[in-house]
């Protein structure tokens, strides 16, 4: 091998290979949207209110880690766990349902294991909170 094949290597010939053609699917019928319910979301906003950082992506990530969790533990329950968490705590025992009761114990197990999942990578964030809004 001489320094011109070593720094200016001939083009190498090219095979040319054939490809099969791929018959198409028989039953490849389209997809129709119409005959999927959709999921139902409850309608409420997340925010981290208080965080000393102004950093938006963090804060941002924070936010839907908060609402995931939640989502998970609560499901579509997640505005009226809330609705009867703060009946709950306006008032009395003796006014509320053993229903409302047990959602706004299934509240406050949720919000604090979303609490827990939201400020994972947030570091130092003492005074921080997630607030809570229903649509």
């Amino acid at each position: 091998m001489t320094q011109a094949d070593l720094f200016f290597p001939r083009t190498s010939q090219q095979e040319h290979v054939d490809i099969a053609p791929q018959a198409a699917p028989t039953d490849d019928a389209p997809f129709n949207f119409e005959d999927v319910a959709p999921e139902p979301r409850a309608t409420y906003t997340v925010r981290l209110a208080d965080y000393p950082h102004p950093a938006a992506d963090a804060m941002k990530v924070s936010e839907q880690r908060f609402r995931r969790e939640l989502d998970r533990q609560l499901g579509a329950d997640v505005v009226p766990a809330l609705r009867a968490f703060q009946n709950a705590s306006e008032s009395g025992e003796s006014d509320l349902t053993k229903p409302e009761i047990a959602l706004a114990v299934r509240w406050a197990k949720a919000y604090d294991a979303a609490r827990t999942a939201g400020f994972r990578d947030l570091g130092d964030a003492d005074e921080a909170y997630f607030e809570m809004r229903a649509i």
